[in-house]
């Protein structure tokens, strides 16, 4: 191959990684931006009235475009429908939709993909996942009882884990609330330092 040809190869990819990296950058900036002005709002803020008068914003973990995984996706179709346990004793209804397998820091993980089967009733949520899961910050520099992860049904082999939007459960802010407990299963035993951290009153 040519030199000329080969700097210019190099370039364009560069460049497009680069412009790969910005769009990341944007939407996870835009994720932060609309969760702050939800917690803001009192008519939408789970955050009890005492709290709400001093909030300012969350504390997020830096932007970490590492932990912008595409994962391969399995369907898993023949689920049963279960009861999965939350922090109270209601009892929401999920499918397990599907297991995305990937690779962070060398190892190899699986998260299990859920449907919610009230929600999917819904117009706006007919696509919607849900991944709750716990990680070795929980407890320390995240919420103790594992954080969630919001996803869309994808249309190939693979599914963008952007842990980067990884949110608490309502009921790191208000024990008011009725939280999915991540289960066993939904263990990364790696530190997933990105997303929302735990909430300092």
């Amino acid at each position: 191959m040519k030199p000329l040809l080969f700097l210019l190869i190099v370039l364009l990819n560069t460049s497009l990684l680069i412009a790969q990296n910005a769009s990341k950058l944007k939407d996870i900036v835009a994720f932060q931006k609309h969760l702050n002005a939800e917690f803001a709002n009192p008519e939408e803020s789970p955050l009890t009235s005492e709290d709400i008068k001093k909030f300012e914003a969350l504390e997020f973990f830096a932007i970490d475009t590492t932990f912008v995984i595409e994962a391969e996706f399995v369907r898993t179709p023949y689920e049963s429908p279960f009861s999965m346990p939350t922090t109270t004793d209601r009892m929401p209804i999920y499918v397990k939709y599907g297991e995305a397998y990937f690779e962070l820091e060398g190892q190899s993980f699986k998260l299990n993909i859920y449907q919610n089967q009230e929600l999917i009733t819904k117009t706006e949520y007919v696509d919607y996942l849900f991944i709750p899961f716990t990680d070795a910050t929980n407890g320390e520099t995240s919420y103790g009882g594992g954080r969630y992860l919001d996803l869309r049904i994808p249309t190939g082999k693979t599914i963008t884990l952007n842990f980067n939007k990884a949110y608490n459960p309502y009921c790191a802010y208000n024990g008011k609330y009725s939280c999915p407990i991540p289960p066993l299963e939904n263990d990364i035993s790696v530190a997933i330092s990105a997303g929302v951290k735990a909430y300092k009153k």
